[in-house]
């Protein structure tokens, strides 16, 4: 273990996002779940009702076939008076005993003719169970109507079958055929806006860090179409001003420096001692925050390269190497703990440097005198760092992230940029980092980054 000279406070950003119950994909499936439901109630009871429309038909067709071969059989007679000679084939087809069919043959005037039936005319027309059809023939000038009735208590048992079965074996069939319709439906629909979804995803990943992504544009379809090409040439335009913010920063820290050196050098020639000294951490101080500045500049044009590993452990014994002498100034100590081993992790080693140096420097600055910073490298990619500070108030876990934020304003020994630093790094690395404060007393802030083996299986994942 190295010891050499605490506090630091930080808190982890994970950013969950709520599930959404508005989801535009739902509430087409709902509706069609509703327009199922209706189709599968009113369809069978439409089918049925055309099924027996057509029952109907087909028997009034029948009978009206029926009356025209009957018609057939009238023949005048010489002296003007009809007879009706009724084949053996038919004659059985009408009898009484068969009980099915009945014909009338009736004159213009209604006198009844010839019959099947020995019943009255009245009884036959009062009958609900009677159904049929009338044909009206001119035979030697003179006009004949023919009746065929069936007696529907006597119909074909095998129609009978299928109008009482309908419900039963045909009727059902509709609604396991329209939720293979709804099922296709939704894979249709989901195929259609799947370009949307690519386009949210793409969306996802824009932040301060890559301006540079924009929603792509390929089969978009034409109604979303001057939606993503307003997003497109807004991010165009935010861009522009990140651009003209980031190099504005960086050129003020670069115009910084060079007043920063001549002060230096001239305050070396004051006779006053103290004012010197006074000066010279005055001028730390500045130069810190120039340093910072510059840092702040080169993190938000980073792009991490996917392929790139650091050694988790040598750039955190880099660290406390370059930072003791700090802490040995202010009675501290910091100690690296934890892994002896490298921890390879995919990362860029400077910017790995950076938010471990910045994590390392702020606990030391909060920690009390004669105790330690520690530094811990865990073999999972976490770096913790540990102080004997006062901890961090749960309501300002979030806001020690953010630039230029400082709990105590009165303090002048640094500008609130090291832990927004700490979290550009963690962000580009798409780590987390976390704070918590320590039962002994302190804080500890974690910093946790992915495995070099996790990135690249996570990378072959994507490219196949």
């Amino acid at each position: 273990m190295a010891r050499i000279g605490s506090h630091s406070g930080s808190l982890a950003g994970s950013y969950g996002r709520s599930p959404t119950f508005k989801s535009l994909i739902w509430r087409i499936v709902f509706l069609h779940i509703l327009a199922v439901a209706v189709v599968a109630v009113f369809l069978p009871l439409v089918l049925f009702w055309l099924l027996n429309s057509e029952i109907d038909q087909l028997h009034r067709d029948a009978m009206r076939a029926q009356a025209e071969v009957l018609a057939e059989r009238i023949v005048a007679q010489p002296g003007g008076s009809l007879t009706f000679n009724l084949p053996d084939s038919l004659k059985g087809l009408y009898s009484e005993a068969y009980g099915r069919y009945q014909y009338d043959i009736r004159d213009a005037e209604g006198r009844l003719l010839f019959s099947s039936h020995r019943r009255s005319a009245a009884a036959v027309r009062s009958s609900e169970s009677i159904s049929g059809a009338t044909v009206t023939r001119d035979i030697d000038g003179k006009t004949v109507r023919i009746q065929v009735a069936e007696d529907l208590a006597h119909r074909d048992v095998i129609i009978d079958d299928i109008v009482s079965n309908f419900f039963r074996r045909v009727g059902w069939i509709t609604i396991p055929i329209l939720l293979i319709l709804l099922a296709t439906d939704i894979i249709i629909f989901r195929r259609a806006i799947a370009p949307l979804w690519r386009a949210s995803e793409k969306a996802s990943n824009i932040g301060p860090a890559r301006t540079d992504i924009r929603l792509p544009t390929e089969q978009i379809p034409r109604e979303i179409l001057p939606l993503v090409t307003a997003v497109n040439e807004a991010l165009d335009r935010l861009e522009g001003g990140f651009r003209v913010q980031r190099q504005f920063t960086a050129d003020a820290a670069h115009q910084l420096r060079t007043p920063l050196a001549i002060l230096r050098t001239r305050i070396e020639t004051l006779d006053d001692r103290a004012a010197r000294q006074a000066l010279h951490a005055d001028i730390e101080t500045m130069s810190r925050l120039v340093a910072q500045l510059l840092e702040i500049a080169e993190l938000d044009t980073l792009v991490l390269d996917p392929a790139e590993t650091a050694d988790l452990r040598a750039v955190s014994a880099e660290v406390v190497a370059s930072i003791a002498p700090f802490a040995i100034a202010q009675h501290k100590d910091i100690a690296l703990k934890g892994a002896d081993g490298p921890v390879l992790i995919h990362g860029n080693a400077e910017m790995l440097q950076r938010a471990i140096f910045n994590l390392a420097e702020n606990a030391i600055k909060f920690t009390a005198k004669d105790t330690t910073v520690d530094v811990e490298v865990g073999e999972d990619g976490s770096v913790r760092v540990r102080d004997s500070g006062p901890g961090i108030a749960e309501a300002e876990r979030e806001l020690i992230f953010q630039r230029f934020w400082r709990a105590d304003r009165r303090r002048s020994d640094g500008a609130g940029l090291g832990l927004s630093i700490v979290r550009a790094v963690a962000d580009d690395h798409a780590a987390t980092v976390a704070v918590e404060n320590l039962p002994e007393g302190g804080a500890e802030f974690t910093l946790r980054f992915r495995l070099a083996e996790e990135a690249e299986i996570e990378a072959d994942v994507a490219r196949h």
